[in-house]
């Protein structure tokens, strides 16, 4: 067709985002100067956040390998991998950082909201989301406080609006985050296998359905803004942020489900990042046909918008459909009971162009794979970073307990246990709905959560986990050992981790430091998975989370989900109930270390190496003894040891039985010499950080499980009890009062949601 708009400039390719050289590529792919409206699309497609550019190389050698999976890495909406004959679990985390710098709580709203939508395009209910979240540190900074109270109340509006339960999540504080914060948002669904959707197009001769909200103006140019660092400059760009409706979004789901359980849907695409552009170009590069577009078509909210603003408007809650043209008729009854837009806006044509068209006249057309699959791809020079080593040892806990000094421990263990990256989550998690649904067996604040599969007796554990501190220090041994704690929260569960989503958070990879950090920790990550046969799925990468007071720490985020074969069978952090004392065990090989320790970064010092140890085999051992364990009903209760050390394990078993039973329980250390002799002193023992190991709280009927469960892989120490009442932590001879710690712990946050 004849093209009525302007040529683009490579200089307005330049101020749209594109890099040095790309606007040649692009008319070298093209044959001729792109259009203006092609130029705005090349630049949201080609940009960092929509064509990985700079990561998708590298992403091309995670291990992704399992006999469940049904979708890979790319390839849809989600990543989803086969549960049982009948069922699939569909997941996947997503990034909305910049957005949420700018205006925090419409930012984390439509972050939720656009990783639901990648979900139930795939055919999927979401049954629970899950969010990682960090920030600077609150005590310090009223901006920080401020972006922490928006983000929590839009992650929460918006979940608890749609009616999905919160299950759970993490967070971390470090001065990095102050300018940049990072908002990760998980989703986890279930789907009918038979009933699945898929991204591809069939073929020509179907029509391209328009369905959910109007298009506006808001977000053009998003993914093009998530693709740059945070500058005073770029955080005066509200426009380049979404305005999300959650109750909408609801409507738009249900009716998007029943159409695919109605079999009337051929292919779907949410319309995120990029929007209208991303979905047809994706949709038609996979499928290997044309689309044409017919933008006067589009439902409008505003008037006089241009054709590249209809293409590149990232409006929430809308979808692309492509359908038979029969099928049109029953999709638009179900789109009008639902009181949502439904409009043909297109069809599907021979050959591979997307031509976009408004009145009659041609402002874009090119192939559609040039979009979706030629951008280029670059490896980047790495610089790599040496590992610091040479923190102090502290000794406070063993000074205090050679002086009997109980008053100084108490107020070493409440100032620790008081600190943002260590307290309570409740303050966060109680403003979410974690019970609607009626799927929940364990709920936020434990281990991993778990939820009921819908029509079955089975459950699904999941987890989401990060530990920039570690990849700061070591990126390789840091990225497994965050693998290996998410595995760990799955373990402690009882369940069987099947499967992994990540979000890698890094900074600008055109520096090579940066660079460096992304490669190991990617390498680190897909080792750890392919030692736990735990495929990677899905997942997304996020490069110049960074402003002008430098880089945040480098953090992959991981979330895993695991299986329980029987929901019965699921482990609590805290014990159900405590009519009789519980021995309490350390199993898995215990080998702290004080170095990159929270211990450490709350009394003041920097983070250095080594990290702690990791033995893969360790892990794999310690996993299967776990689900081992579990199905044999042998465990009343079982937390993993991470950040805070032994210490906080001991205290969040028993803070979690008390906000169950309003009783505080009693805790006595028995075997704390066995302990130090393992870890090499009792501040290590006690607040070090260690892979590998799980506390158990079992009933005394149940220990010869347990000594039965031992091995050199998963050895397993008797270290006291765990009583029902008492409310002491009673440790190498002194008595400390649970009600101090508990209102330290209980408060750390709480301030900042008042």
């Amino acid at each position: 067709m004849q093209l009525v708009d302007r040529e683009g400039t490579e200089a307005e390719g330049k101020k749209l985002g594109l890099k040095d050289g790309e606007f040649e590529m692009i008319v070298g792919h093209l044959g001729r100067t792109p259009t203006f409206t092609e130029l705005a699309m090349f630049s949201g497609m080609w940009s960092e956040h929509c064509s990985y550019k700079n990561s998708i190389l590298i992403l091309k050698t995670l291990y992704s390998e399992s006999d469940k999976m049904l979708a890979k890495p790319g390839e849809e909406n989600a990543g989803a991998l086969r549960i049982n004959d009948k069922q699939a679990v569909v997941f996947k985390v997503e990034s909305h950082n910049h957005p949420s710098a700018v205006e925090p709580y419409q930012g984390a709203a439509t972050g939720v909201g656009g990783i639901m939508r990648d979900i139930f395009t795939m055919g999927a209910r979401p049954v629970a989301t899950l969010n990682s979240l960090r920030f600077g540190d609150p005590r310090k900074d009223a901006r920080t406080r401020y972006l922490l109270r928006r983000v929590v109340k839009g992650i929460g509006d918006y979940g608890n609006s749609l009616g999905i339960a919160n299950a759970g999540g993490e967070i971390f504080f470090h001065e990095t985050y102050t300018r940049n914060p990072l908002v990760n948002a998980m989703t986890v669904g279930v789907a009918d296998i038979d009933k699945m959707a898929t991204a591809k197009i069939p073929g020509p001769g179907k029509l391209v359905v328009y369905v959910g909200a109007k298009t506006g103006r808001d977000g053009i140019h998003g993914a093009s803004f998530a693709s740059k660092n945070l500058s005073k400059e770029s955080e005066e760009e509200r426009s380049a942020v979404q305005v999300g409706d959650p109750f909408l979004e609801k409507l738009v789901m249900e009716a998007t489900l029943e159409c695919i359980q109605k079999k009337l849907v051929l292919a779907i695409q949410d319309m995120g990042a990029a929007g209208l552009v991303s979905s047809s170009s994706e949709m038609a590069g996979s499928g290997g046909v044309g689309v044409r577009l017919d933008l006067e078509k589009v439902p409008a909210r505003e008037t006089g918008m241009l054709p590249f603003e209809f293409m590149l408007s990232e409006s929430q809650e809308r979808m692309l459909m492509v359908i038979e043209p029969s099928a049109w008729n029953d999709v638009k009854a179900v789109f009008d009971k639902w009181e949502l837009d439904a409009a043909v806006i297109g069809e599907t044509t021979p050959g591979k162009n997307l031509t976009i068209c408004m009145k009659g006249e041609c402002y874009a057309d090119l192939p559609a794979e040039i979009l979706s699959k030629k951008a280029p791809r670059y490896v980047r020079e790495t610089k790599a970073v040496p590992v610091k080593t040479g923190a102090e040892k502290l000794t406070q806990v063993e000074t205090a307990l050679q002086k009997g000094d109980a008053s100084g421990l108490t107020h070493l263990f409440s100032k620790l246990l008081s600190h943002p990256n260590l307290c309570s989550r409740q303050p966060i998690y109680r403003q979410y709905d974690t019970d609607i649904g009626l799927k929940r067996v364990i709920g936020p604040g434990q281990n991993g959560c778990v939820v009921r599969v819908p029509d079955s007796k089975s459950a699904l554990a999941m987890t989401i986990d990060g530990n920039g501190y570690y990849i700061a220090v070591d990126p390789y041994k840091g990225a497994q050992l965050t693998v290996a704690e998410a595995v760990r929260n799955i373990a402690a569960t009882g369940a069987i981790p099947i499967g992994l989503t990540n979000c890698l958070n890094f900074a600008n990879p055109y520096i090579p430091e940066n660079y460096w950090f992304f490669k190991q920790a990617v390498t680190g990550m897909s080792d750890a998975c392919r030692a736990f046969k735990v495929p990677i799925i899905s997942g997304n990468v996020s490069f110049y989370n960074e402003s002008e007071d430098g880089p945040v720490l480098p953090t992959p985020t991981m979330g895993v989900v695991g299986l329980l074969a029987d929901a019965e069978h699921a482990v609590p952090g805290a014990a159900a109930s405590l009519s009789e004392p519980l021995a309490l065990y350390l199993a898995g090989v215990f080998k702290p270390t004080q170095t990159a320790s929270q211990y450490h970064y709350v009394e003041g010092l920097s983070a250095v190496g080594p990290l702690p140890e990791l033995d893969m085999a360790c892990e794999i051992a310690g996993a299967a003894a776990m689900a081992q364990l579990a199905e044999q009903g042998a465990l009343a209760a079982a937390i993993d040891l991470s950040a805070g050390g032994l210490l906080r394990a001991l205290c969040r078993m028993a803070f979690a039985a008390y906000e169950s039973s309003g009783k505080m329980p009693g805790i006595e250390v028995t075997d704390l010499t066995k302990l130090v002799a393992l870890a090499g002193g009792v501040d290590t023992a006690l607040l070090g950080e260690t892979a590998h190991t799980y506390l158990l709280a079992v009933e005394e009927k149940n220990s010869a499980k347990l000594t039965a469960a031992a091995t050199d892989k998963f050895p397993v120490l008797r270290i006291g009890s765990l009583a029902p009442a008492g409310a002491t932590l009673k440790l190498g001879g002194l008595s400390l009062q649970f009600e101090d710690l508990y209102q330290a712990w209980s408060t750390g946050l709480a301030e900042y949601f008042r």
